[in-house]
């Protein structure tokens, strides 16, 4: 051991913190959580050498961090933190000032005010509530299907934080109810898993059939393992045979039309009603793109 530790001396450079806050070096780290050795270590130099807080660009302007009214976003939602509750869980990064429990905040999308008046921090498994936070901070937020990743808390101002893109999946299958006695279910964990993330849940306008979209295999059964064992909740899948999905727009509303009309056994819907051609190969999309100079096609939600 004490050779090998000689050996990463002599061969690496020292660390340098300015290069590992540019991204150019990963510190790796050695311990065991099983013996808990190495655990405190860990958490010391990670407080001692973790970046401040960045500037964050909205539609509207950068926010610094150091402003002193309260800005946030949603990055990430969480069903069933608490099985027995079916409670959601929404993460807001704090981008800027203070954020108060029992505040008074605009949810910008619904153009709403809102109070928490019981916000959480996760350290491993432990929930605890706190009264404020600063940037930086992670905190959790109630949610019962108010937030959407991407969603903005602000002190009154209207900004509009650049969400995390969906990006075009690429694989696809029908989803099916295998017990008809729990629809109600399936249909709430279906729009749960959707709002975390998991995957993304398109609705053929031909045949009214929900396709989920994935990048991986491991997701089908993630989400099949989740609706079952969390929503009580079975599902099947039925196979697609599809190429690429592209979220459509066009400055020209007669163009669309033509081009929805057309190729209208490939169209859907997402979960924000929002038009999406179901491409079936490379030859189909290129050859539409070629045909309907008008459209835009774009492979990630974010346009």
């Amino acid at each position: 051991m004490r050779s090998e530790l000689e050996l990463i001396d002599g061969v690496y450079p020292e660390f340098n913190v300015d290069d590992y806050l540019k991204g150019e070096l990963a510190p790796v780290f050695f311990g065991s959580a099983l013996n808990n050795f190495g655990v405190q270590e860990l958490l010391d130099c990670f407080v001692e050498i973790a970046p401040s807080p960045r500037p964050v660009t909205a539609e509207e302007r950068t926010v610094q961090p150091d402003e002193p009214k309260f800005t946030g976003f949603i990055f990430k939602i969480t069903a069933n933190i608490d099985p027995n509750h079916r409670s959601c869980v929404a993460f807001c990064k704090v981008c800027s000032g203070k954020f108060t429990r029992n505040t008074p905040y605009l949810h910008v999308r619904h153009n709403k005010t809102m109070r928490f008046s019981s916000p959480t921090q996760f350290m491993a498994q432990r929930k605890t509530t706190v009264d404020e936070a600063w940037a930086g901070d992670i905190i959790g937020l109630p949610d019962n299907g108010t937030f959407k990743i991407g969603d903005t808390l602000t002190e009154g101002e209207m900004l509009h934080f650049k969400g995390l893109p969906s990006f075009s999946p690429e694989m696809f299958k029908y989803i099916e109810n295998a017990d008809p006695m729990k629809t109600k279910q399936l249909n709430k964990g279906i729009d749960q898993l959707m709002d975390e993330g998991v995957a993304q849940l398109f609705v053929n306008q031909f045949n009214g059939r929900k396709i989920i979209g994935t990048v991986g295999q491991l997701q089908f059964e993630v989400i099949q393992y989740r609706l079952e064992n969390e929503y009580n909740a079975k599902c099947r899948w039925e196979p697609i045979s599809l190429y690429k999905a592209c979220w459509i727009e066009s400055d020209d509303p007669a163009e669309l039309e033509s081009f929805k009309k057309r190729k209208y056994q490939y169209m859907a819907k997402d979960r924000d009603g929002r038009d999406v051609f179901l491409a079936d190969s490379g030859y189909v999309l290129q050859m539409a793109q070629m045909d309907f100079k008008h459209i835009k096609f774009h492979f990630t939600s974010e346009f």
